[in-house]
């Protein structure tokens, strides 16, 4: 019923005036015309757990969310590095679309605040969750795109990914953080960091994954992904981050 009644509201095709849009929706500079696709968007899966007749999450427009993140960022960077290889470009892309970069877009518009979740996922961080929030970015994508279209959803995608995009000009080409850390502890000691899988939960189409590299008896950093290498990648990105190995053991 949802989706009909989304069909509708499409095709009517107008904006409301600035002054009726709510807070996030004026820090994401855009008006839903149909309201149930942004409340949607913000609901997380596990408020499914305690009430069994709501009607949706934000699963299925994460999938939608993800597809046209990848297009948007894939066509720019085709546009704006001309020169540039696929391997190049795939780097950089992933480096644009990886869970830490989505869960900064989505604390800078603090998404966390608005997510409608079950009471145990709230209790447990869920609102701070890199998984959770990137999700949740993905799923605002998702929803905008249905709402307003590619052009909407590219203008969105753009204006949030600015920064990244200006970093990516300035220094095009990726750094491997697990890498750069091997590089900087091997410096110290002969001893390799070694990665541990913390967690790994989700069905099959949505593998979500939690690890954390340690050296020498010391935590350094977790991160989380939806693969256990990019979840990896993510914790020698927060290693690199805190530096812990510099703390005295």
């Amino acid at each position: 019923m949802c989706r009909r009644i989304t069909g509708e509201l499409l095709m009517e095709n107008r904006p409301a005036p600035h002054h009726l849009m709510n807070p996030l929706e004026t820090r994401i500079g855009y008006k839903f015309r149909n309201s149930l696709l942004l409340a949607e968007a913000l609901t997380h899966s596990s408020i499914s757990l305690e009430r069994k007749d709501y009607p949706f999450d934000n699963q299925r427009l994460e999938f939608l969310g993800d597809a046209v993140l990848q297009l948007v960022i894939t066509e720019e960077l085709f546009h704006k590095f001309p020169d540039f290889t696929e391997g190049q470009l795939t780097k950089i892309r992933t480096r644009l679309v990886s869970r830490s970069a989505l869960k900064v877009h989505a604390s800078t518009l603090k998404l966390g605040e608005h997510l409608m979740m079950g009471r145990g996922e709230e209790a447990s961080g869920g609102r701070q969750r890199a998984s959770t929030l990137g999700d949740s970015f993905e799923a605002l994508v998702g929803g905008i795109y249905l709402d307003g279209g590619l052009g909407a959803a590219r203008i969105f995608i753009l204006r949030v990914a600015a920064a990244d995009l200006d970093a990516v000009a300035a220094e095009p080409e990726e750094i491997n953080p697990k890498g750069k850390l091997q590089e900087v502890l091997q410096a110290l000691a002969p001893s390799a960091p070694v990665y541990e899988l913390l967690e790994e939960s989700g069905p099959e189409h949505l593998k979500h994954f939690r690890c954390r590299v340690c050296w020498e008896g010391v935590n350094l950093g977790e991160g989380e992904g939806h693969s256990k290498k990019e979840a990896e990648v993510a914790a020698a990105a927060a290693a690199l981050a805190e530096e812990a190995w510099q703390v005295p053991r």
